[in-house]
């Protein structure tokens, strides 16, 4: 039977593969690698470099880290995101769809899902699953919703999450998930994501402030509504301060860095290495950039970073995984969309100087 919901909310989470094979792999690496908003060059040169330096090699490296993480129901990060879309279903009387950034379900089908099921639907609540935001990340999924909208032709309205860095509901579910592994160790590591250093400048809508100086993200700028760096900062403040974390006992990193450009420094695989030389042999990580573990969480992190750290005279790695289905988050999840929805007159969060050109 039809819904007669007015609004409805569609998780979007950035993606995997359908399978290992290398052809669903190189599928993948082509739609993301060849969004304007990763890699932010020249079109013509853009293409290049993917199909001519890329995609050659590439697709049976990750295949095989794919084949390492894999589940028996598929890829974990399409699990988690289902079973958080299950989950989040029972709890609120909002209608939840599904949808993923690259490949399926896409952000189309999971849109004409929704609208097929709720023929009065006026507004879509668009959840990026990202804490921070980047043009990589938030802004590539508003971007494609609202193309997707476009061509459907709907008059839906699109009511956009702002990246929840900062919500103390956020803060204390990851606190709460990671609570039980917070107990001996000599340093924690919080390892996110990492994006080139133009993405930041882009996404400073003053033009002169982000990467100015060596404090720039502890000055107060209007640049931090779109600075992933300072987010991911006040990210590991929230939960230090939460957890209790000694200063001195914790470091922020950058993970996963690709081509020759400058990436936000310093580099997670760089840090692994260098902590054992600074007597860490206990060590613990997080990857708060993510909330379901992925390739870049259970492999790069949990296996290779493992291995790094080791290596290099480290004697205890303990990988604190994401929060997944953790009902604190899942909690925290529902007030955040409710609390969207219930707003008194609409409002969306908005990308800086209203539009990026790539």
């Amino acid at each position: 039977m039809a819904s007669t919901a007015k609004k409805a909310i569609l998780l979007v989470n950035l993606g995997s593969p359908d399978s290992t094979s290398v052809p669903d792999v190189r599928k993948y690496l082509a739609e993301f690698l060849m969004d304007g908003r990763v890699l932010d060059s020249n079109p013509i040169v853009r293409t290049m470099v993917v199909y001519l330096a890329i995609l050659p090699k590439r697709p049976k490296e990750s295949a095989h880290a794919y084949e390492t993480i894999w589940w028996p129901e598929g890829s974990p990060l399409k699990v988690i995101s289902a079973r958080v879309q299950k989950l989040l279903k029972e709890k609120t009387e909002l209608p939840v769809g599904l949808a993923m950034r690259y490949q399926n379900p896409s952000i189309e089908a999971g849109i004409t899902e929704l609208l097929k099921e709720n023929p009065q639907l006026e507004e879509i609540i668009l959840v990026p699953l990202y804490p921070q935001y980047a043009m990589s990340t938030t802004e590539t999924v508003m971007e494609k919703a609202q193309e997707v909208l476009k061509k459907l032709k709907s008059n839906v309205k699109l009511n956009v999450i702002p990246p929840f860095y900062n919500n103390a509901e956020y803060i204390a579910a990851m606190v709460e998930s990671a609570k039980d592994f917070l107990k001996e160790y000599d340093h924690v590591l919080f390892s996110y994501h990492g994006i080139p250093e133009r993405h930041v400048l882009k996404t400073d809508p003053t033009g002169n402030h982000c990467l100015q100086s060596v404090e720039c993200c502890n000055i107060p700028s209007p640049a931090h509504e779109y600075c992933y760096r300072h987010q991911c900062f006040e990210v590991t403040k929230s939960f230090v301060k939460a957890a209790g974390i000694p200063e001195g006992k914790y470091t922020n990193s950058f993970q996963s860095r690709l081509g020759r450009t400058p990436w936000l420094k310093p580099y997670t695989d760089f840090v692994l290495k260098e902590l054992p030389q600074k007597g860490v042999k206990k060590l613990l990580v997080l990857c708060p950039a993510f909330v379901s573990d992925c390739l870049e969480t259970l492999e790069e992190i949990a296996i290779r970073g493992k291995e790094d750290f080791l290596e290099a005279g480290g004697e205890e790695f303990t990988f604190i995984p994401c929060m997944n289905e953790h009902p604190a988050w899942i909690e925290a999840l529902k007030n955040l969309c409710e609390a969207q929805a219930e707003e008194k007159s609409f409002t969306t969060f908005r990308l800086p100087n209203d539009s990026l050109k790539v």
